[in-house]
């Protein structure tokens, strides 16, 4: 069960206190993203830098805080791959500022116009982009989360109720702290950023039946989790998807480009969605035994189907793959690999178990690489590259509020254009219409 489930164990008059903190919460947002909403850039630009200046000041708390929730992790448990995902260390955090002083860099998509027109009638039309409102965030064991999803929001003119999860609760009651705090010091609302962490999973239930109070819900995580809820929230949900991501050999890519990108996109930094798990290598290809070879040093341990095993030195560990294996989200030193006759059976197996995440081709021949793309119906779609860059930080978006698998409003590394909508504006003179 994730840390978001349905069932909490309160009574009655619990749940209903709890209902009336995360409503008081929501509505102190709404008010908060009225005045976000009118802030000029130079203003958010300002608070976007002095949070990055508070979380290098305070990074000694940040850590501190962090170390006791890793430490509780192992102690429950706690994968390897969530606790690097849990983890914050100085060139992380250093990072997350980074990317803030990288946001304020960029333009502010409020006020951007989409399209406009004047009608015959004289009616000047201008369909603009604006804020969201109020978005939340349904997340665990992502700390990074936190600062990334405030900023975003700040910078697009909206205010943030988050939802972090028991794994990383103290490491985000600091981030928040410092994050509100550096807010009031620009003459901004504290409570355009809040948390609801301390009202557990009811409060998450809460916030997913807060329609009307709540504009967007986004959720980041495990599948059980965004799949809880997108199938419970009565608020709008933008849907990041777990990222099974392939990568097919065709038979003219080079050895050295092939094991350098295969490399890089398993063990760079296995525990997030942007990793291959799954390998297709034409057969006659000759690049495998050079691949594995160079995987398997890196600690990597293969699923491999009967045809790939053929080839493999005598006495290579390997594990026979199973279904089980061309579906699964390893986010760890594990990669799938299957051998495959035709560009046509690799886009078979990918369209059978691809999440719509991060697809690439390594390939020489340009008939196959566009064919690739255009038969491929993912987020992404990368030729001669790792998977890794599918990332908002890499396109050039800043920080991400995540990468949506969905077709609906937002697509791929959700930057600032993705957490505004639009309205359109009408000017005229006295005109009715006939």
């Amino acid at each position: 069960m994730t840390d978001t489930a349905l069932s909490t164990g309160l009574d009655d008059a619990q749940l209903h206190d709890v209902e009336a903190a995360v409503h008081a919460i929501a509505d102190r947002a709404r008010t908060a993203s009225r005045r976000i909403a009118r802030a000029t850039r130079a203003r958010k630009d300002e608070a976007l830098r002095a949070i990055a200046a508070a979380l290098l000041e305070h990074e000694p708390r940040i850590l501190a805080a962090n170390a006791q929730d890793v430490e509780r992790g192992r102690g429950n448990g706690t994968s390897k791959a969530m606790l690097d995902r849990l983890s914050l260390t100085p060139a992380r955090i250093q990072g997350l500022a980074d990317a803030l002083e990288n946001l304020a860099s960029q333009p502010d998509p409020v006020g951007t116009v989409v399209r406009g027109q004047t009608l015959p009638n004289g009616l000047r039309l201008r369909q603009i982009n604006v804020p969201m409102g109020v978005v939340a965030a349904i997340y665990e064991a992502r700390p990074n989360v936190t600062v990334d999803i405030a900023g975003l929001a700040l910078k697009s003119g909206n205010a943030v109720i988050l939802r972090g999860g028991s794994a990383a609760a103290s490491t985000n009651e600091a981030l928040v702290e410092i994050l509100r705090d550096a807010l009031d010091s620009v003459g901004l609302p504290a409570d355009a950023i809040q948390t609801i962490d301390a009202y557990g999973r009811e409060g998450a239930n809460v916030l997913m039946r807060a329609r009307g109070r709540v504009d967007v819900l986004i959720p980041r995580g495990g599948r059980e989790l965004i799949q809880t809820v997108v199938q419970n929230s009565a608020v709008p949900v933008i849907e990041t998807g777990e990222g099974n991501v392939h990568i097919y050999i065709d038979e003219s890519a080079s050895e050295d480009m092939a094991v350098e990108i295969l490399l890089n996109a398993k063990t760079q930094r296995p525990s997030v969605c942007n990793t291959v798990e799954t390998l297709l290598v034409h057969s006659h290809s000759t690049v495998l035994p050079a691949v594995a070879r160079a995987l398997r040093d890196a600690g990597v341990r293969l699923h491999v189907d009967g045809r790939v095993a053929a080839l493999l030195p005598p006495g290579e560990d390997v594990s026979a793959a199973t279904d089980e294996d061309w579906g699964t989200e390893y986010m760890d030193l594990d990669l799938a690999v299957a051998m495959v006759d035709t560009l046509d059976e690799a886009l078979e197996h990918i369209r059978t178990w691809s999440t719509g995440h991060t697809e690439a081709i390594l390939t020489n021949d340009l008939r196959n690489a566009e064919k690739f793309i255009a038969e491929i119906d993912s987020a992404a779609v990368i030729v001669n590259a790792s998977t890794r860059f599918t990332d908002g930080g890499e396109f050039g978006l800043g920080a991400e509020v995540g990468i949506s698998t969905q077709k609906l409003h937002a697509r791929g590394p959700m930057g600032l254009g993705e957490l505004t909508t639009t309205k359109w504006i009408v000017q005229g003179e006295g005109q009715t219409r006939a």
